[in-house]
This record gives C-alpha cells, sequence and structure tokens, in this order.
C-alpha cells in the first residue's frame, strides 16, 4: 500500500536573503488543505489586492526554508520572482498531480522521462549558456523548466548528463 505524500522538498533557483545576509535555498512545501485556499480570502490585504492571495498562501504551506524559524508573509514577499514563479509552478504541480514527477519525452530518442520539478531550482543554467535550437530549448518541459524566454533551462543533474541526455 502507498503512503501518501503530504510534503515535498524543494530548493530556489535563487534563494532567500535574510536580514543577516544568509542565503536560504532548501526548503519543504506541504500539499495544501482546503482552508489554506480560504482562509486567504479574508485577510484584508488580499481583499484589497487579490494578488497578495500567492503571498499569504505560500506562506502556510511552506513548512521550512533554509535555517529559517518560520515562513512569514514577509519572507514570501521579499522572495526573488523568479523563486516566486517556481514555487506557484510547484504548488499546482503538488496540489494537483500529487507528485514533483512531470512526464517528459526525450526529443532525440523518444524515450519518455519524468524530471523532477522540485530540484530545477538546484540545477539551473544561467541564460547565456542555454542555446537555442540546442538539445535543451527542445525538450518539452513544463513551465517550471522554462525561464522568461522560454529557453528550458534545467541543468545536466535534471536530466541526467551534458546536453539534456537521459
Amino acid at each position: 500500500m502507498n503512503a501518501l505524500q503530504t510534503e515535498f522538498e524543494f530548493t530556489l533557483p535563487q534563494g532567500y536573503v535574510d536580514s543577516g545576509g544568509t542565503l536560504h535555498r532548501e526548503g519543504r512545501m506541504r500539499l495544501a488543505t482546503a482552508m489554506d485556499e480560504i482562509a486567504p480570502l479574508r485577510d484584508p490585504r488580499v481583499r484589497e489586492n487579490q494578488a497578495y492571495l500567492v503571498i499569504i498562501l505560500l506562506s502556510r504551506v511552506i513548512t521550512r526554508l533554509g535555517s529559517l524559524p518560520q515562513i512569514t508573509p514577509h519572507e514570501i514577499e521579499n522572495l526573488f520572482t523568479g523563486d516566486l514563479a517556481f514555487l506557484q509552478r510547484l504548488y499546482r504541480q503538488i496540489n494537483e498531480q500529487g507528485t514533483t514527477l512531470v512526464p517528459v519525452v526525450c526529443p532525440e530518442c523518444s524515450t519518455p522521462i519524468d524530471v523532477d520539478i522540485s530540484r530545477l531550482g538546484d540545477s539551473w543554467l544561467p541564460p547565456r549558456t542555454a542555446q537555442r535550437g540546442g538539445s535543451l530549448s527542445r525538450l518539452p518541459l513544463p513551465l517550471a523548466a522554462r525561464n522568461s524566454d522560454g529557453i528550458g533551462t534545467p541543468g545536466q543533474a535534471a536530466l541526467g548528463g551534458p546536453g539534456g541526455r537521459h
């Protein structure tokens, strides 16, 4: 019998820098409950600005971020935008699919493989190293594995070798 996985480890692409200058990249997110999605709607900040909903929601479901003693809206507000987008995609993936694994097909050999999006933050290539037309940009990865210009940028660890080969 398979046990339900309710918490998922992740690595942020950039990481949260606290007031002391410490970088926090490793974290854990739990599955959301109905109350996690309902309670923020009562928050005056969300009533004033619906975009704030994601801040409250993520502060409720992220159970660990580096060595921080607790995660509050303040920490989420101060994430880099790439990290916020990464966490939003991870939230959708684990709550809709129940896993961080996304099935993809290798464009070179058509072999189905699973990519763990929770670790893509650990293996992002700097945008200048991603080549258009190369195997990284052709691999049909989920949005979480693409940067703002649409280039697939998971690193070698996520795909198992140089050039995106598995």
